[in-house]
């Protein structure tokens, strides 16, 4: 027996699609036609995407009364003219660019695209991409560009560590830091014309002074001219690139922390859990926010942040590799480096981890336990006044079917050849 349905229901009355570049877009708007009819009506207009032009756009849809303005993710394209409209009271959607995809076989123009993407928000076959509240958005461009700075400071001391390499300089086989006090020390002498191994190996401080005889023949090859001008001088640029950078991160640390005033307490909560820091917290609510409501359950913040596998079934049966596929590289670096220090811990998510890694891997382990973090950062952030409780690193040897372990243990003995008789203790 078939249910009815009702399409004309189903159907937004007034939609806007825009199709956008970097120096114009194209809009589409649908609004019913006038008389009662059924019919609809469409207007396709051009616009640039300068802030006068983009003003004027938002009031002729608000003049129109459109409930809902529809766009790609194209680059970066996209956010000047959501936050735009998202400021002059509009509804604007951020989609993803694979779910409109136009149908094979037809031209594809802008308009013709805009078009399109219209007709398929009307009809509400859309899913709107979580695009944060600006202060949120203010937070993410900081701890971004913080991250962005850190990968460039490494990438700079790699260079460092490169260049007395190829100067015969073996600081870095004696050092496990080169850039600490006392490796700074003799980088700073070798600059100033230093290049007696003796006095450069004496520079060590604290624990570094027990390596002074392997220091000096770190140094060896500098009498033989091994370190030369060129050496010198590069040397002094990428230390002070490093100086730079470090004094940007000190500006940003006292940034962030002004911004993450509002969501002090979203911090402690996540500070509770092991792996993760002030540091970590913050990188965390910048990507995910702190209203979970966008969110229905832990599951979809798993799924929206792809840690959750992918599911393609047909005929019955599971195909592909159940990957998890690409989602916030940024929330996924912190989560992983988060999961790594819990895996360290003598705590349920250490053994959770220790336990996974033995089995499948370091890398699965990592996954899971991401994800299981992301569960409980899910509950913490949607009660303000839940806390995290550790279940223990004994959780799985107190809650283990015991039945389970005999048999397991009983098997695997009669694997190696024994006989097995089991006796109750008394």
């Amino acid at each position: 027996m078939f249910a009815s349905s009702v399409d004309e229901d189903q159907i937004i009355a007034r939609v806007a699609a825009l199709d956008i570049g970097k120096a114009e877009l194209v809009c589409c708007v649908r609004v019913p036609a006038s008389g009662g009819s059924k019919r609809r009506v469409q207007e396709v207009t051009t616009h640039t995407t300068m802030t006068r032009s983009l003003s004027e756009l938002a009031n002729r849809l608000l003049d129109l009364g459109v409930d809902r303005v529809v766009m790609e993710a194209t680059s970066d394209y996209w956010k000047p003219v959501f936050y735009l409209l998202e400021a002059h009271g509009l509804d604007p959607w951020l989609v993803n660019a694979r779910d409109v995809k136009h149908l094979p076989g037809r031209p594809k123009t802008d308009v013709l695209d805009a078009v399109w993407l219209c007709k398929v928000a009307e009809r509400q076959m859309l899913r709107p991409s979580f695009v944060p509240p600006r202060p949120i958005r203010v937070l993410r461009d900081l701890t971004r560009y913080r991250i962005d700075l850190v990968a460039a400071r490494t990438a700079e001391k790699n260079r460092v560590e490169k260049l007395l390499e190829g100067a015969c300089v073996k600081l870095s086989v004696v050092a496990s830091d080169i850039f600490g006090v006392s490796g700074r020390a003799m980088m700073a002498a070798l600059i100033a014309g230093e290049r007696d191994p003796k006095v450069l190996a004496d520079l060590a401080k604290a624990r570094m002074r027990a390596k002074i005889k392997i220091l000096e023949e770190a140094f060896a090859g500098l009498p033989a001219g091994g370190f030369g001008e060129h050496h010198r001088f590069l040397l002094q640029r990428m230390l002070g690139r490093i100086d730079a950078i470090d004094a940007d991160i000190g500006l940003l640390d006292a940034q962030i922390e002004a911004h993450l005033a509002p969501f002090d307490q979203a911090v402690q909560q996540l500070d509770e859990m092991p792996g993760i820091g002030p540091v970590a917290a913050a990188i965390i609510i910048a990507e995910i926010g702190v209203d979970m409501s966008r969110f229905p359950t832990a599951g979809h913040l798993c799924s929206w942040a792809k840690f959750s596998p992918g599911i393609t079934s047909s005929a019955g049966k599971s195909k592909g590799s159940g990957s998890t596929g690409h989602g916030n590289r940024y929330l996924a670096r912190v989560l992983g480096e988060a999961a790594v220090m819990a895996g360290r811990s003598d705590t349920f998510l250490g053994d959770r981890y220790r336990r996974i890694a033995r089995r499948r891997g370091k890398k699965k382990a990592i996954v899971a336990v991401g994800r299981s973090m992301l569960v409980i950062i899910w509950h913490l952030l949607s009660e303000p006044q839940t806390h995290f409780h550790d279940l223990g690193a004994d959780h799985y040897a107190r809650t283990v079917n015991t039945e389970t372990r005999k048999r397991n243990h009983v098997r695997q003995l009669e694997a190696l050849g024994y006989r097995v008789t089991l006796e109750s203790a008394a």
